[in-house]
């Protein structure tokens, strides 16, 4: 087999749809086949998010049946399998590895009472530090201790749990294993050593209720998790025996796709989790106790911020109040968001002071804290609002940047940005602006299976450094220029309105936490 013919076969398993792709050594897509799921997820209560398990692994196979009716003559030049995975969702599972409820993804708003005792030494000091809120936010959200309290019988029966990246990585090879890099989120993970917490009573590791052998093994990420089985060949057309390589999260993916490797360049990723990530070789926290995350590449940390739900929030925004361009959209078969995305330039920068902080959930640093609006007057439209959502999830990332830039020492440099949103120039020039700097895409929307690909390739020792790798597979795409006088209009209501309005504002969200805990059952 020639060099340029080698090819990784990726896996993305995204919140509302799965990619199945074939990726060479120059970065160049041979093929992808995406599949959407009937719906992402449902809920049986207003807050509740859950998906069945096997929905995710019966698209894996239409998605990869669907890859090879295309390209059936490229299996013979797979040289690895590279499956990326959204983070946080917890499946449970008994000792056979049939799943004993629906899984639960990380959109889900449900708070367990999580009156599980922990020990006084955690709780003292997490008090020490002013993070006992926070404390409380984590064992809440934990899907542990909610299925403990809700659902014993089921608790009862349980003795595997795991990501959705493992269970599928199971179906796949036969393997309970899986990446350090995918265990984000409420799962005990030690993230500055790469692995799980060695020990149930770990301060930390405690909070989330879930006991060490119930856990995957963690597999290094590079390093070969298993072979497809004969019957995952059968399911899905991935050639039996193909080495599948230990890689992680999308997020990461994500970065590593925009060949954001240095600690100078920042990774926006524009999806329905919105973030900005920082490469870094050095352990670093971008908040206080909020972890940097294993990258898919050993031996580098991606420093993170997240707005929760982020992008996600056009969708929202189209549903319940976009009904003429949702006509004209089925009228010409435009997709709404592009419709949407074409008049954001009718509004000026900064939305004629229109502000939006964009907390659609509660955050490890602001466990009480709620969205807001300021700003508002009779010239105001949908538009405004419309656009105002896009700056504001920017505004914040700026602010986690900021204290990214602060923790490294070094300033970013450019920024470089992908996810479903990035497709719009609009959006991209607002991010250019936002943050006064040059703001870059690559060749391909598809950076999570670029940069699971990338990982997978060093893995195969296809290349002799990191560095060689995202030269020859990333490749630069249209470049954004700041705006000056944009950059002046968003440097004054940044600093001015957005910076102020949490400081303001966090009273209150406390005591309408007070006034749901009295009025609301």
């Amino acid at each position: 087999m020639r060099m340029e013919d080698k090819l990784i076969f990726t896996i993305d398993i995204g919140t509302q749809s799965i990619r199945c792709g074939l990726i060479n050594k120059k970065g160049e897509i041979i093929g992808l086949e995406k599949v959407k799921y009937d719906q992402p997820y449902f809920s049986i209560k207003p807050g509740y998010a859950e998906q069945y398990p096997n929905v995710y692994f019966e698209s894996l196979c239409k998605a990869s049946q669907k890859l090879f009716s295309k390209h059936e003559n490229q299996k013979k030049n797979i040289i690895g399998v590279a499956l990326d995975c959204f983070r946080d969702s917890v499946i449970i599972c008994d000792d056979d590895m049939n799943t004993l409820r629906p899984a639960i993804l990380w959109l889900d708003q449900r708070q367990a009472k999580a009156s599980e005792k922990i020990s006084w030494y955690s709780n003292l000091l997490f008090w020490i530090a002013g993070k006992y809120q926070t404390l409380l936010l984590n064992r809440a959200r934990t899907p542990a201790h909610w299925i403990k309290e809700n659902e014993p019988e089921i608790w009862a029966k349980a003795t595997r749990y795991m990501s959705v990246s493992t269970y599928l990585t199971y179906q796949l090879t036969g393997e309970y294993k899986d990446s350090i890099s995918n265990y984000t989120g409420h799962f005990p993970t030690d993230f500055k050593r790469r692995r799980f917490y060695k020990s149930d009573k770990h301060f930390q590791g405690q909070i989330f209720g879930v006991k060490l052998n119930m856990l995957c093994k963690i597999v290094p990420c590079g390093d070969v998790i298993g072979t497809i089985t004969k019957e995952a060949s059968e399911l899905t057309g991935i050639p039996e025996g193909i080495k599948m390589y230990s890689i992680g999260s999308d997020k990461s993916c994500e970065t590593l796709g925009l060949g954001a490797i240095d600690n100078d360049i920042g990774a926006v990723s524009c999806g329905t989790a919105s973030t900005i990530e920082v490469t870094n070789k050095k352990y670093h926290t971008p908040e206080p106790f909020l972890p940097a995350y294993p990258s898919v590449i050993n031996g580098y940390y991606n420093l993170e911020i997240q707005v929760y739900r982020g992008y996600w929030m056009l969708g929202w925004f189209a549903s319940q109040f976009a009904q003429s361009e949702k006509k004209e959209s089925k009228e010409t078969n435009i997709p709404i968001e592009d419709i949407l995305n074409s008049h954001l330039n009718d509004v000026p920068p900064g939305c004629n002071g229109l502000i939006l902080q964009p907390y659609w959930g509660p955050g490890l640093g602001r466990p009480l804290s709620r969205g807001a609006v300021i700003g508002f007057s009779d010239t105001h439209t949908k538009t405004h609002l419309y656009r105002a959502i896009i700056e504001g999830i920017d505004y914040e990332l700026k602010r986690g940047l900021e204290g990214i830039e602060k923790r490294l020492h070094k300033k970013v440099k450019k920024i470089m940005i992908s996810g479903g949103a990035s497709q719009s120039e609009e959006i991209c020039q607002i991010a250019a602006d936002i943050f006064n700097l040059p703001t870059h895409r690559v060749q391909t929307y598809e950076t999570s299976s670029l940069g699971a690909a990338i990982a997978a390739f060093i893995a195969a020792k296809e290349f002799s450094s990191l560095e060689e790798a995202v030269k020859a597979m990333v490749h630069p795409g249209k470049v954004f220029y700041p705006n000056k006088q944009n950059a002046e209009h968003y440097n004054y209501l940044y600093h001015h309105a957005y910076k102020k309005m949490y400081p303001r504002l966090k009273d209150i969200y406390k005591d309408i936490k007070l006034y749901e805990e009295k009025y609301i059952k």
